[in-house]
């Protein structure tokens, strides 16, 4: 059985009148780089995943989902402490990103975003060459060599 704690409901109370923030809310979100992909992790608990909109214009990354309460006729409150809710976040993705195949996932309140990251961006080996060693090669045969690595 609940009991009624006047302290509590004033100390609700009073915190819903001193929070200034009426606009959209800053969801909590962790990233990090797993290989060749950033992945990005959000809190957005019930949260509806129709709601939930992720675009990409440019390298600006931006999350917006809406939290909604079920109401009804003939509804009597007996406490209400979870509040409806937009979040907004945005990211600057930097250059060094796939911006054409971001992937998105909601599961169990949770937003996953993988953010792929680009070709061009990525470390490769690049082959080195001496023109010492092909000199002495003809012509027929320098053009069947593959370049060969050099070893450090």
């Amino acid at each position: 059985m609940t009991s009624y704690d006047p302290f509590r409901e004033f100390d609700r109370l009073a915190s819903s009148l001193m929070d200034t923030r009426r606009g959209p809310r800053r969801m909590p979100m962790d990233l990090y780089r797993d290989g060749d992909h950033y992945v990005l992790t959000a809190d957005l608990p019930g949260v509806d995943p129709g709601s939930v909109d992720i675009d990409v214009d440019g390298q600006l990354l931006t999350i917006r989902a809406e939290r909604t309460l079920p109401s009804g006729d003939g509804v009597k409150w007996i406490t209400r402490e979870r509040e409806a809710a937009s979040f907004l976040r945005q990211l600057n993705l930097g250059q060094g990103v796939d911006t054409e195949r971001i992937s998105a996932r909601y599961d169990n309140g949770v937003l996953s975003v993988t953010i792929p990251v680009s070709e061009k961006a990525k470390p490769r080996k690049i082959d080195v060459v001496s023109d010492a060693s092909t000199v002495q090669i003809g012509r027929d045969e320098r053009a069947a060599q593959e370049p060969q690595p050099i070893e450090q």
